[in-house]
Protein backbone atom coordinates (compact mmCIF):
# COMPACT_ATOMS: atom_id res chain seq x y z
CA UNK A 1 0.00 0.00 0.00
CA UNK A 2 1.00 3.53 -0.75
CA UNK A 3 -0.48 6.40 0.98
CA UNK A 4 -0.12 10.31 -1.38
CA UNK A 5 -0.98 13.20 -1.47
CA UNK A 6 -3.88 14.01 -3.56
CA UNK A 7 -2.79 14.88 -7.22
CA UNK A 8 -4.55 16.85 -10.05
CA UNK A 9 -6.72 14.14 -11.45
CA UNK A 10 -7.73 12.39 -7.97
CA UNK A 11 -10.61 14.56 -7.53
CA UNK A 12 -13.36 11.78 -9.12
CA UNK A 13 -12.00 8.76 -7.69
CA UNK A 14 -11.63 10.41 -4.23
CA UNK A 15 -15.83 11.15 -4.78
CA UNK A 16 -16.07 7.47 -5.88
CA UNK A 17 -14.03 6.25 -2.52
CA UNK A 18 -16.03 8.53 -0.36
CA UNK A 19 -19.80 8.07 -1.50
CA UNK A 20 -19.14 4.05 -1.71
CA UNK A 21 -17.76 3.71 1.58
CA UNK A 22 -20.83 5.48 3.18
CA UNK A 23 -23.35 3.94 1.11
CA UNK A 24 -25.77 2.23 3.70
CA UNK A 25 -23.28 3.37 6.57
CA UNK A 26 -25.53 3.28 9.73
CA UNK A 27 -24.94 6.29 10.99
CA UNK A 28 -27.24 7.17 8.11
CA UNK A 29 -31.03 7.30 8.13
CA UNK A 30 -31.92 4.43 6.04
CA UNK A 31 -32.19 4.89 2.30
CA UNK A 32 -30.40 8.34 2.46
CA UNK A 33 -27.28 8.69 0.40
CA UNK A 34 -24.04 9.76 1.40
CA UNK A 35 -22.99 13.26 1.77
CA UNK A 36 -19.17 12.72 2.68
CA UNK A 37 -17.89 13.13 -0.95
CA UNK A 38 -19.95 16.07 -1.37
CA UNK A 39 -17.72 17.40 2.11
CA UNK A 40 -14.66 16.47 0.55
CA UNK A 41 -15.84 18.42 -3.01
CA UNK A 42 -16.92 21.67 -1.59
CA UNK A 43 -13.59 21.64 0.93
CA UNK A 44 -11.51 21.53 -2.29
CA UNK A 45 -13.13 24.04 -4.43
CA UNK A 46 -13.10 26.28 -1.27
CA UNK A 47 -9.16 25.48 -1.11
CA UNK A 48 -10.14 24.34 2.33
CA UNK A 49 -8.06 21.09 1.79
CA UNK A 50 -5.06 21.63 4.43
CA UNK A 51 -4.29 17.80 3.65
CA UNK A 52 -6.21 14.80 1.22
CA UNK A 53 -4.14 12.00 1.31
CA UNK A 54 -4.93 8.56 -1.13
CA UNK A 55 -4.23 5.11 -0.25
CA UNK A 56 -3.68 2.69 -3.21
CA UNK A 57 -2.91 -0.59 -3.29
CA UNK A 58 -1.36 -2.16 -6.81
CA UNK A 59 -1.84 1.48 -8.19
CA UNK A 60 -5.67 1.81 -7.37
CA UNK A 61 -7.40 4.01 -5.57
CA UNK A 62 -8.91 2.41 -2.16
CA UNK A 63 -8.82 5.01 0.65
CA UNK A 64 -9.06 8.43 1.18
CA UNK A 65 -8.74 10.77 4.18
CA UNK A 66 -9.01 14.76 4.46
CA UNK A 67 -7.97 17.09 6.87
CA UNK A 68 -9.31 21.12 7.04
CA UNK A 69 -8.65 24.19 9.47
CA UNK A 70 -11.60 24.66 12.26
CA UNK A 71 -11.57 27.25 14.78
CA UNK A 72 -12.19 26.42 18.49
CA UNK A 73 -14.37 29.39 20.48
CA UNK A 74 -12.19 29.32 23.27
CA UNK A 75 -8.69 27.69 21.26
CA UNK A 76 -8.67 29.96 18.72
CA UNK A 77 -6.93 28.69 15.47
CA UNK A 78 -4.16 26.12 14.44
CA UNK A 79 -6.77 23.46 15.33
CA UNK A 80 -7.60 20.85 12.51
CA UNK A 81 -10.53 18.69 11.74
CA UNK A 82 -10.26 15.34 10.22
CA UNK A 83 -12.60 13.91 8.29
CA UNK A 84 -14.04 12.53 6.28
CA UNK A 85 -11.85 9.25 6.55
CA UNK A 86 -13.68 6.91 3.36
CA UNK A 87 -12.48 3.16 2.68
CA UNK A 88 -13.93 1.21 -0.15
CA UNK A 89 -15.72 -1.52 1.69
CA UNK A 90 -14.15 -4.57 -0.26
CA UNK A 91 -10.78 -2.65 1.89
CA UNK A 92 -12.08 -2.27 5.23
CA UNK A 93 -10.98 -3.50 8.06
CA UNK A 94 -7.81 -4.32 6.74
CA UNK A 95 -5.27 -1.42 8.24
CA UNK A 96 -6.32 1.34 5.49
CA UNK A 97 -7.77 4.11 7.42
CA UNK A 98 -5.59 3.44 10.21
CA UNK A 99 -2.36 4.00 7.88
CA UNK A 100 -4.58 6.72 6.46
CA UNK A 101 -4.97 8.35 10.01
CA UNK A 102 -1.58 8.07 10.95
CA UNK A 103 0.24 9.90 8.00
CA UNK A 104 -2.76 12.62 8.07
CA UNK A 105 -1.62 13.00 11.98
CA UNK A 106 2.13 13.31 11.09
CA UNK A 107 1.64 15.37 8.31
CA UNK A 108 -0.48 17.82 10.46
CA UNK A 109 2.63 18.11 13.19
CA UNK A 110 4.94 18.70 10.15
CA UNK A 111 2.48 21.69 9.40
CA UNK A 112 2.85 22.67 13.06
CA UNK A 113 -1.01 22.04 13.52
CA UNK A 114 -2.05 22.66 17.55
CA UNK A 115 -4.06 19.81 17.04
CA UNK A 116 -6.74 17.87 15.57
CA UNK A 117 -10.24 17.44 16.23
CA UNK A 118 -12.40 14.77 15.01
CA UNK A 119 -16.35 13.23 15.83
CA UNK A 120 -15.99 10.04 16.07
CA UNK A 121 -15.89 6.72 17.86
CA UNK A 122 -13.88 7.10 20.91
CA UNK A 123 -13.15 2.82 20.81
CA UNK A 124 -11.81 3.30 17.41
CA UNK A 125 -9.97 7.37 17.81
CA UNK A 126 -8.59 6.52 21.06
CA UNK A 127 -5.69 4.25 20.02
CA UNK A 128 -4.47 7.62 18.21
CA UNK A 129 -4.20 9.31 21.16
CA UNK A 130 -7.69 11.14 20.51
CA UNK A 131 -9.55 12.12 23.67
CA UNK A 132 -12.82 13.36 25.21
CA UNK A 133 -11.98 17.12 26.83
CA UNK A 134 -14.37 18.69 29.09
CA UNK A 135 -15.29 21.77 27.19
CA UNK A 136 -14.51 20.97 24.02
CA UNK A 137 -18.26 20.60 21.99
CA UNK A 138 -19.60 20.34 18.52
CA UNK A 139 -23.25 21.08 17.70
CA UNK A 140 -25.66 18.51 18.18
CA UNK A 141 -23.00 15.67 18.79
CA UNK A 142 -22.76 13.91 22.46
CA UNK A 143 -19.62 14.90 24.18
CA UNK A 144 -18.02 11.43 24.32
CA UNK A 145 -17.75 11.36 20.61
CA UNK A 146 -16.25 15.11 20.27
CA UNK A 147 -12.37 14.31 20.14
CA UNK A 148 -9.10 15.91 20.16
CA UNK A 149 -5.35 15.36 19.89
CA UNK A 150 -3.48 18.19 21.36
CA UNK A 151 0.07 18.31 19.52
CA UNK A 152 1.09 20.82 22.54
CA UNK A 153 0.12 21.19 26.34
CA UNK A 154 -2.62 23.43 25.46
CA UNK A 155 -5.94 21.50 25.59
CA UNK A 156 -8.64 22.55 23.18
CA UNK A 157 -11.70 24.10 24.48
CA UNK A 158 -14.93 25.53 23.12
CA UNK A 159 -17.77 24.74 20.44
CA UNK A 160 -15.72 23.18 17.01
CA UNK A 161 -16.30 26.00 14.19
CA UNK A 162 -15.53 23.66 10.96
CA UNK A 163 -15.71 25.06 7.40
CA UNK A 164 -19.38 25.85 5.63
CA UNK A 165 -18.91 22.45 3.63
CA UNK A 166 -19.50 20.43 6.86
CA UNK A 167 -23.21 22.23 7.03
CA UNK A 168 -26.43 21.92 5.53
CA UNK A 169 -25.39 22.53 2.59
CA UNK A 170 -23.94 19.31 2.09
CA UNK A 171 -26.59 17.12 2.81
CA UNK A 172 -28.55 19.00 -0.71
Amino acid sequence: MTIHDERPGDETLISEIQYAAFKGHPMHAPGAEPTEHLIVERLRMASALSLSLLAEINGQGVGHIAISPVALSESGRGWYILGPVGILPEHQLKGIGSALVGAALQGMREKGAKGVVLVGDPGYYSRFGFNSFPGLKHHGVPDKYVLALPFAEEPPQGAIIAHEAFGPAARE
